[in-house]
Protein backbone atom coordinates (compact mmCIF):
# COMPACT_ATOMS: atom_id res chain seq x y z
CA UNK A 1 0.00 0.00 0.00
CA UNK A 2 1.49 2.62 -1.15
CA UNK A 3 0.01 5.66 1.54
CA UNK A 4 2.37 3.75 4.45
CA UNK A 5 5.49 4.98 2.92
CA UNK A 6 4.40 8.23 3.42
CA UNK A 7 3.37 7.85 6.52
CA UNK A 8 6.39 6.22 7.50
CA UNK A 9 8.63 9.69 5.72
CA UNK A 10 6.21 11.68 7.67
CA UNK A 11 7.09 10.05 10.98
CA UNK A 12 10.81 10.14 9.92
CA UNK A 13 10.42 14.21 8.87
CA UNK A 14 8.58 14.93 11.95
CA UNK A 15 11.26 12.45 14.37
CA UNK A 16 14.37 14.26 12.71
CA UNK A 17 12.93 17.79 13.09
CA UNK A 18 12.27 17.46 16.67
CA UNK A 19 15.46 15.98 17.71
CA UNK A 20 17.03 18.61 14.93
CA UNK A 21 14.99 20.95 17.08
CA UNK A 22 16.50 20.12 20.02
CA UNK A 23 19.97 19.78 19.06
CA UNK A 24 20.15 23.28 17.29
CA UNK A 25 18.66 24.77 20.81
CA UNK A 26 21.68 23.15 22.89
CA UNK A 27 24.47 24.27 20.89
CA UNK A 28 22.78 27.60 21.02
CA UNK A 29 22.55 27.23 24.95
CA UNK A 30 25.12 25.01 25.99
CA UNK A 31 26.81 27.25 28.36
CA UNK A 32 24.06 28.23 30.17
CA UNK A 33 21.96 24.96 30.85
CA UNK A 34 22.85 25.29 34.61
CA UNK A 35 22.79 28.75 35.15
CA UNK A 36 19.97 30.42 37.06
CA UNK A 37 19.75 34.45 38.27
CA UNK A 38 20.91 35.53 42.01
CA UNK A 39 17.73 37.40 42.99
CA UNK A 40 18.00 40.71 43.99
CA UNK A 41 15.36 40.78 46.23
CA UNK A 42 13.70 38.21 48.74
CA UNK A 43 10.49 37.06 48.32
CA UNK A 44 7.94 35.97 50.81
CA UNK A 45 6.77 32.06 49.88
CA UNK A 46 4.10 30.48 50.83
CA UNK A 47 3.84 26.66 50.26
CA UNK A 48 0.60 24.40 49.55
CA UNK A 49 0.65 20.93 49.83
CA UNK A 50 -2.64 18.80 48.75
CA UNK A 51 -3.04 15.56 50.48
CA UNK A 52 -5.18 13.10 50.24
CA UNK A 53 -3.91 9.51 52.52
CA UNK A 54 -0.22 10.49 52.76
CA UNK A 55 0.59 9.41 55.75
CA UNK A 56 3.34 7.05 54.80
CA UNK A 57 5.38 10.40 52.97
CA UNK A 58 3.71 13.45 54.29
CA UNK A 59 6.14 13.80 57.14
CA UNK A 60 8.85 13.36 55.08
CA UNK A 61 7.93 16.03 52.42
CA UNK A 62 6.92 18.78 55.52
CA UNK A 63 10.22 18.46 57.02
CA UNK A 64 12.00 18.80 53.28
CA UNK A 65 10.02 22.10 52.80
CA UNK A 66 11.06 23.42 56.09
CA UNK A 67 15.03 21.93 55.68
CA UNK A 68 14.98 24.27 52.28
CA UNK A 69 17.45 27.06 53.07
CA UNK A 70 15.57 30.02 52.59
CA UNK A 71 14.44 32.30 55.26
CA UNK A 72 11.37 33.65 54.17
CA UNK A 73 9.27 30.93 54.13
CA UNK A 74 6.11 32.31 56.03
CA UNK A 75 3.94 29.62 55.49
CA UNK A 76 3.02 26.03 54.72
CA UNK A 77 -0.15 25.13 54.75
CA UNK A 78 -1.31 21.26 54.06
CA UNK A 79 -4.66 20.63 52.24
CA UNK A 80 -6.36 17.28 53.63
CA UNK A 81 -8.96 16.18 51.28
CA UNK A 82 -10.83 14.14 53.85
CA UNK A 83 -7.56 11.42 54.16
CA UNK A 84 -8.80 7.70 55.84
CA UNK A 85 -5.41 7.43 57.20
CA UNK A 86 -3.71 9.23 59.85
CA UNK A 87 -2.70 12.12 57.71
CA UNK A 88 -4.43 14.85 59.77
CA UNK A 89 -2.49 13.25 63.30
CA UNK A 90 0.63 13.17 61.62
CA UNK A 91 0.34 17.16 60.45
CA UNK A 92 -0.81 17.97 63.44
CA UNK A 93 1.50 16.34 65.54
CA UNK A 94 4.62 18.34 63.39
CA UNK A 95 2.58 21.71 64.01
CA UNK A 96 4.01 21.59 67.75
CA UNK A 97 7.51 21.74 65.79
CA UNK A 98 6.16 24.33 63.53
CA UNK A 99 4.50 26.95 64.06
CA UNK A 100 3.40 28.44 60.96
CA UNK A 101 2.79 25.31 59.48
CA UNK A 102 -1.30 25.35 58.77
CA UNK A 103 -3.45 22.74 58.51
CA UNK A 104 -6.85 22.73 56.58
CA UNK A 105 -9.51 20.02 56.70
CA UNK A 106 -11.89 19.69 53.88
CA UNK A 107 -15.36 19.25 55.28
CA UNK A 108 -15.72 17.18 52.26
CA UNK A 109 -13.57 15.74 49.72
CA UNK A 110 -12.83 17.51 47.01
CA UNK A 111 -11.78 14.71 44.62
CA UNK A 112 -8.28 16.19 43.30
CA UNK A 113 -5.73 18.36 43.60
CA UNK A 114 -6.40 21.18 41.34
CA UNK A 115 -9.91 21.99 43.83
CA UNK A 116 -7.19 21.03 47.05
CA UNK A 117 -4.64 23.56 45.48
CA UNK A 118 -7.34 26.48 44.98
CA UNK A 119 -8.45 25.93 48.68
CA UNK A 120 -4.65 26.39 49.80
CA UNK A 121 -4.65 29.68 47.84
CA UNK A 122 -7.50 31.25 49.88
CA UNK A 123 -4.89 30.80 52.94
CA UNK A 124 -1.83 31.76 51.08
CA UNK A 125 -0.05 35.15 51.25
CA UNK A 126 3.32 34.88 50.14
CA UNK A 127 4.39 37.04 47.12
CA UNK A 128 5.28 33.55 45.48
CA UNK A 129 3.04 30.13 45.87
CA UNK A 130 5.19 26.80 45.89
CA UNK A 131 2.84 24.03 45.05
CA UNK A 132 4.62 20.32 46.41
CA UNK A 133 2.92 17.15 46.26
CA UNK A 134 2.41 15.62 49.65
CA UNK A 135 5.26 12.49 48.15
CA UNK A 136 7.80 14.86 46.78
CA UNK A 137 10.71 16.11 48.79
CA UNK A 138 12.53 19.54 47.65
CA UNK A 139 16.21 20.10 47.47
CA UNK A 140 17.97 22.34 50.10
CA UNK A 141 18.93 24.37 47.57
CA UNK A 142 16.04 24.60 45.68
CA UNK A 143 14.06 27.74 45.98
CA UNK A 144 17.96 30.20 46.09
CA UNK A 145 17.93 28.60 42.71
CA UNK A 146 14.33 29.27 40.98
CA UNK A 147 13.74 32.69 43.03
CA UNK A 148 15.84 34.91 40.68
CA UNK A 149 14.23 33.95 37.61
CA UNK A 150 11.14 36.17 39.28
CA UNK A 151 13.34 39.02 38.94
CA UNK A 152 12.19 39.55 35.85
CA UNK A 153 8.29 40.36 35.85
CA UNK A 154 7.24 38.77 33.14
CA UNK A 155 7.75 35.10 34.52
CA UNK A 156 4.81 33.77 36.27
CA UNK A 157 6.08 30.41 36.81
CA UNK A 158 8.91 28.21 37.68
CA UNK A 159 9.83 24.81 38.19
CA UNK A 160 12.61 22.44 38.07
CA UNK A 161 13.79 18.58 37.08
CA UNK A 162 11.73 15.93 38.70
CA UNK A 163 13.96 12.87 39.45
CA UNK A 164 12.66 9.48 41.21
CA UNK A 165 13.49 9.44 44.63
CA UNK A 166 13.35 5.04 44.72
CA UNK A 167 14.65 3.25 42.26
CA UNK A 168 14.49 -0.55 43.51
CA UNK A 169 12.18 -2.06 41.15
CA UNK A 170 12.17 -2.28 37.47
CA UNK A 171 9.95 0.08 36.55
CA UNK A 172 10.95 2.41 39.08
CA UNK A 173 14.24 2.83 37.29
CA UNK A 174 12.58 3.42 33.94
CA UNK A 175 10.88 6.16 35.13
CA UNK A 176 13.98 7.48 36.26
CA UNK A 177 15.24 7.79 32.87
CA UNK A 178 12.38 8.86 32.00
CA UNK A 179 11.91 11.83 33.83
CA UNK A 180 15.57 12.96 33.26
CA UNK A 181 14.89 12.96 29.70
CA UNK A 182 11.79 14.65 30.04
CA UNK A 183 13.92 17.38 32.26
CA UNK A 184 16.49 18.15 29.50
CA UNK A 185 14.11 18.72 26.90
CA UNK A 186 11.97 20.48 28.85
CA UNK A 187 14.83 22.85 30.07
CA UNK A 188 15.29 23.28 26.19
CA UNK A 189 12.16 23.99 25.15
CA UNK A 190 12.38 26.75 28.24
CA UNK A 191 14.79 28.86 25.48
CA UNK A 192 12.10 29.25 23.15
CA UNK A 193 9.37 30.43 26.06
CA UNK A 194 7.65 26.51 25.48
CA UNK A 195 7.67 25.16 28.60
CA UNK A 196 3.94 23.47 28.49
CA UNK A 197 3.88 21.88 32.16
CA UNK A 198 5.11 22.79 35.70
CA UNK A 199 4.67 19.95 37.56
CA UNK A 200 3.14 18.86 40.82
CA UNK A 201 6.21 17.82 42.42
CA UNK A 202 7.69 21.43 43.05
CA UNK A 203 6.57 24.58 41.44
CA UNK A 204 6.75 28.06 42.38
CA UNK A 205 4.26 30.51 41.18
CA UNK A 206 4.05 34.35 40.65
CA UNK A 207 0.69 35.28 43.45
CA UNK A 208 -0.46 37.70 41.14
CA UNK A 209 -0.41 35.31 38.25
CA UNK A 210 -1.88 32.88 39.55
CA UNK A 211 -4.23 35.13 40.86
CA UNK A 212 -5.28 36.89 37.45
CA UNK A 213 -6.06 33.51 35.75
CA UNK A 214 -8.47 32.62 39.26
CA UNK A 215 -6.07 29.75 40.58
CA UNK A 216 -6.67 25.62 39.20
CA UNK A 217 -9.04 24.12 36.95
CA UNK A 218 -10.22 21.71 39.34
CA UNK A 219 -12.25 20.01 36.85
CA UNK A 220 -9.16 19.38 34.53
CA UNK A 221 -7.36 15.36 35.75
CA UNK A 222 -3.82 17.72 35.16
CA UNK A 223 -4.11 20.47 36.75
CA UNK A 224 -0.70 21.28 36.21
CA UNK A 225 -0.92 21.53 32.72
CA UNK A 226 -3.61 23.48 32.95
CA UNK A 227 -2.82 26.33 34.79
CA UNK A 228 0.62 26.36 32.66
CA UNK A 229 -1.34 26.96 29.42
CA UNK A 230 -3.88 29.05 31.21
CA UNK A 231 -0.82 31.28 32.06
CA UNK A 232 0.67 30.75 28.75
CA UNK A 233 -2.36 32.10 27.63
CA UNK A 234 -2.82 35.15 29.38
CA UNK A 235 1.34 36.46 28.89
CA UNK A 236 3.00 35.00 31.40
CA UNK A 237 6.62 33.39 30.69
CA UNK A 238 7.69 30.37 32.39
CA UNK A 239 11.23 29.34 33.13
CA UNK A 240 13.16 26.02 34.44
CA UNK A 241 15.84 25.58 36.69
CA UNK A 242 17.99 22.99 35.98
CA UNK A 243 20.62 23.07 38.11
CA UNK A 244 18.10 21.99 41.65
CA UNK A 245 15.94 18.80 41.41
CA UNK A 246 12.49 17.54 43.71
CA UNK A 247 12.81 13.86 43.86
CA UNK A 248 9.24 12.48 43.94
CA UNK A 249 7.50 8.81 44.73
CA UNK A 250 6.58 6.84 41.35
CA UNK A 251 4.73 4.43 41.16
CA UNK A 252 6.57 0.93 41.76
CA UNK A 253 3.97 -1.16 40.09
CA UNK A 254 2.62 -1.67 36.52
CA UNK A 255 -1.07 -1.29 37.93
CA UNK A 256 -0.23 2.22 39.40
CA UNK A 257 1.99 3.48 36.29
CA UNK A 258 -0.58 2.89 34.06
CA UNK A 259 -3.23 4.45 35.84
CA UNK A 260 -1.07 7.36 36.43
CA UNK A 261 -0.46 7.76 32.88
CA UNK A 262 -3.97 7.06 31.95
CA UNK A 263 -4.73 10.12 34.41
CA UNK A 264 -2.21 12.56 32.19
CA UNK A 265 -3.57 11.29 29.31
CA UNK A 266 -7.07 11.71 30.07
CA UNK A 267 -6.22 15.63 31.22
CA UNK A 268 -4.42 16.44 28.33
CA UNK A 269 -6.81 15.56 26.04
CA UNK A 270 -9.25 17.78 28.25
CA UNK A 271 -6.95 20.41 27.94
CA UNK A 272 -6.70 20.28 24.31
CA UNK A 273 -10.70 20.65 24.41
CA UNK A 274 -10.53 23.32 26.28
CA UNK A 275 -8.15 25.32 24.23
CA UNK A 276 -8.83 24.02 20.73
CA UNK A 277 -10.29 27.80 19.88
CA UNK A 278 -6.51 29.15 20.09
CA UNK A 279 -5.15 26.54 18.14
CA UNK A 280 -2.80 28.17 15.76
CA UNK A 281 -4.16 31.48 17.06
CA UNK A 282 -1.34 34.43 17.75
CA UNK A 283 0.78 33.95 20.96
CA UNK A 284 2.98 31.22 22.10
CA UNK A 285 0.04 29.02 23.29
CA UNK A 286 -1.47 28.97 19.89
CA UNK A 287 1.49 28.91 17.80
CA UNK A 288 3.67 26.28 19.41
CA UNK A 289 2.56 25.28 22.83
CA UNK A 290 -0.67 23.47 21.71
CA UNK A 291 0.33 22.31 17.84
CA UNK A 292 3.52 20.82 19.78
CA UNK A 293 1.52 18.63 22.36
CA UNK A 294 -0.90 17.61 19.57
CA UNK A 295 1.74 16.18 17.07
CA UNK A 296 3.22 14.27 20.19
CA UNK A 297 -0.26 13.28 21.66
CA UNK A 298 -1.59 11.77 18.27
CA UNK A 299 1.54 10.40 16.22
CA UNK A 300 1.50 7.77 18.65
CA UNK A 301 -2.24 6.99 17.54
CA UNK A 302 -1.20 6.95 14.30
CA UNK A 303 1.74 4.43 14.68
CA UNK A 304 -0.57 2.37 16.51
CA UNK A 305 -2.98 2.69 13.94
CA UNK A 306 -0.08 1.21 10.72
CA UNK A 307 0.93 -1.48 13.47
CA UNK A 308 -3.03 -2.75 13.65
CA UNK A 309 -3.09 -2.25 10.30
CA UNK A 310 -0.28 -4.46 8.79
CA UNK A 311 -0.97 -6.81 11.97
CA UNK A 312 -4.45 -7.40 10.50
CA UNK A 313 -3.60 -7.47 6.91
CA UNK A 314 -0.70 -10.08 7.38
CA UNK A 315 -3.34 -12.24 9.32
CA UNK A 316 -6.03 -12.13 6.69
CA UNK A 317 -3.26 -12.96 3.99
CA UNK A 318 -2.34 -15.84 6.18
CA UNK A 319 -5.29 -16.98 6.57
CA UNK A 320 -6.09 -16.95 3.08
CA UNK A 321 -3.24 -18.50 1.74
CA UNK A 322 -3.52 -21.41 4.17
CA UNK A 323 -7.72 -21.94 3.19
CA UNK A 324 -6.22 -22.02 -0.63
CA UNK A 325 -3.22 -24.12 0.25
CA UNK A 326 -4.18 -27.11 1.75
CA UNK A 327 -6.96 -27.76 -0.51
CA UNK A 328 -4.74 -27.50 -3.55
CA UNK A 329 -1.53 -29.53 -2.30
CA UNK A 330 0.38 -26.01 -2.38
CA UNK A 331 3.31 -26.49 0.34
CA UNK A 332 2.84 -23.46 3.35
CA UNK A 333 6.62 -23.22 3.88
CA UNK A 334 9.52 -22.80 0.96
CA UNK A 335 13.25 -22.51 1.09
CA UNK A 336 12.46 -18.82 0.01
CA UNK A 337 10.17 -18.05 3.05
CA UNK A 338 13.42 -18.31 5.32
CA UNK A 339 15.10 -15.39 3.51
CA UNK A 340 13.86 -12.09 5.06
CA UNK A 341 15.28 -8.94 2.52
CA UNK A 342 14.83 -5.90 4.18
CA UNK A 343 13.13 -3.11 2.96
CA UNK A 344 13.27 0.68 2.71
CA UNK A 345 10.59 1.49 5.54
CA UNK A 346 12.65 -1.16 8.19
CA UNK A 347 15.66 1.28 7.16
CA UNK A 348 13.72 3.89 8.24
CA UNK A 349 12.40 2.39 11.14
CA UNK A 350 16.22 1.47 12.25
CA UNK A 351 16.66 4.75 11.83
CA UNK A 352 14.60 6.27 13.76
CA UNK A 353 15.19 4.01 16.65
CA UNK A 354 19.01 4.20 16.38
CA UNK A 355 18.51 8.61 16.99
CA UNK A 356 16.49 8.55 19.42
CA UNK A 357 18.68 6.08 21.32
CA UNK A 358 20.98 8.78 20.37
CA UNK A 359 18.80 11.60 21.75
CA UNK A 360 18.37 9.27 24.98
CA UNK A 361 21.58 8.75 26.03
CA UNK A 362 22.97 12.19 25.45
CA UNK A 363 20.10 13.84 28.01
CA UNK A 364 21.20 11.33 30.30
CA UNK A 365 24.87 12.29 30.00
CA UNK A 366 23.44 16.02 30.12
CA UNK A 367 21.95 15.04 33.82
CA UNK A 368 24.80 13.11 34.98
CA UNK A 369 23.77 9.89 34.66
CA UNK A 370 26.00 6.70 34.93
CA UNK A 371 24.76 5.59 31.17
CA UNK A 372 27.48 2.71 30.31
CA UNK A 373 27.55 0.59 33.40
CA UNK A 374 26.16 -2.73 32.31
CA UNK A 375 22.45 -2.56 34.22
CA UNK A 376 21.88 0.87 32.91
CA UNK A 377 22.91 -0.17 29.09
CA UNK A 378 19.68 -2.62 29.56
CA UNK A 379 17.48 -0.46 31.13
CA UNK A 380 18.25 2.24 28.50
CA UNK A 381 17.54 -0.39 25.56
CA UNK A 382 14.44 -1.91 27.18
CA UNK A 383 13.34 1.90 27.91
CA UNK A 384 13.65 2.31 24.18
CA UNK A 385 12.29 -0.75 22.71
CA UNK A 386 9.79 -1.85 24.93
CA UNK A 387 8.91 1.25 27.10
CA UNK A 388 7.90 4.24 24.88
CA UNK A 389 6.44 1.48 22.49
CA UNK A 390 3.53 1.10 25.39
CA UNK A 391 2.41 4.67 25.24
CA UNK A 392 0.38 4.51 22.13
CA UNK A 393 -1.90 1.76 23.81
CA UNK A 394 -2.25 3.87 27.14
CA UNK A 395 -3.09 7.42 24.89
CA UNK A 396 -5.45 5.12 23.28
CA UNK A 397 -7.10 3.83 26.38
CA UNK A 398 -7.21 7.77 27.69
CA UNK A 399 -9.28 8.40 24.80
CA UNK A 400 -11.18 5.70 25.11
CA UNK A 401 -11.90 6.57 28.95
CA UNK A 402 -11.92 10.34 28.37
CA UNK A 403 -15.21 10.01 25.94
CA UNK A 404 -16.92 7.30 28.17
CA UNK A 405 -16.42 9.52 30.73
CA UNK A 406 -13.80 8.08 33.06
CA UNK A 407 -12.56 11.18 34.30
CA UNK A 408 -11.82 10.29 37.82
CA UNK A 409 -8.72 11.26 39.65
CA UNK A 410 -9.48 8.74 42.31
Amino acid sequence: MKVLPIIYLIYMFVSIYLLSFFLILYLKNKRTLFDYPVSKKQYSVSFVVPAYNEGKTIGDTIEHIFGIDYKKIIQVIVVNDCSTDNTREIVEEMQKKYPNLILINNEKNLGNAGRSKNEGLKYAKGELIAFVDADSYPANDSLKKIIGFFDDEKVGAVTCPILVRERGSFIEKLQGIEYKVIAFTRKLLGYVDAIYVTPGPLAVYRKKAIDEIHGFDGDNMTEDIEITWNLTAHGWERRMCLSTEVTTTAPNTLKAWYKQRRRWGIGGIQCMAKYKKDFFKKGMLGMFVLPFFVMQFFLGLLGLGVFFYLAITKIISNYILVGYSIPTGVPLLTIDSLFITPSFLDYLGIILFVVGTIFTLFSLSMMKSAIFKKRSVFDILFFSIVYLSVYPFITLSAVYNYFKGGNKWR
